[in-house]
């Protein structure tokens, strides 16, 4: 299971170092890395991408506006990324600037995927989704007995 929050700074090549204990976890040296929902990459190992991108063409339609905007934001932009024998992968220019990663990034792993942020862009997220984290948070109690 891969969980974690990892802190790490790209080099001047736009790459990554893939934390060593994330990467114990991963089957292969290859990740897919594409645009997420928020301003953050999402990163799968080739099973998982393969899993998700077939529910979502299973499940839409091109005749309908937006599917095709999901398969156009979601799956057009993903790239398989190969992890280096120095553990890096090198993250697309492409992907680097629809994320706005620059120098610091946060990876945060949640078993299935992974995220990439821009330190600074997570940050701000993490200001700005603070009532709804509460919100949230208040309605798992009702689901959860802790």
């Amino acid at each position: 299971m891969i969980t974690g929050e990892y802190r790490n700074n790209l080099d001047e090549k736009g790459r990554m170092l893939v934390p060593s204990r994330v990467r114990t976890l991963i089957p292969g040296n290859c990740l897919v890395l594409t645009r997420g929902i928020e301003k953050c990459l999402w990163v799968y190992t080739p099973d998982e991408w393969k899993r998700l991108s077939s529910q979502i063409l299973d499940s839409s339609s091109v005749f309908k506006s937006k599917t095709r905007l999901l398969q156009r934001r979601i799956i057009a932009p993903a790239q398989e990324c190969e992890i280096d024998k120095s553990g890096r992968i090198n993250i697309p220019p492409s992907l680097r600037d629809a994320a706005g990663l620059r120098k610091e990034v946060v990876l945060l792993a949640m078993e299935k995927y992974m995220e990439i942020w821009d330190d600074e862009e997570y940050k701000n997220y993490l200001d700005e989704s603070e009532e709804d984290f509460l919100a949230a948070a208040e309605d798992l109690g009702d689901l959860l007995n802790f």
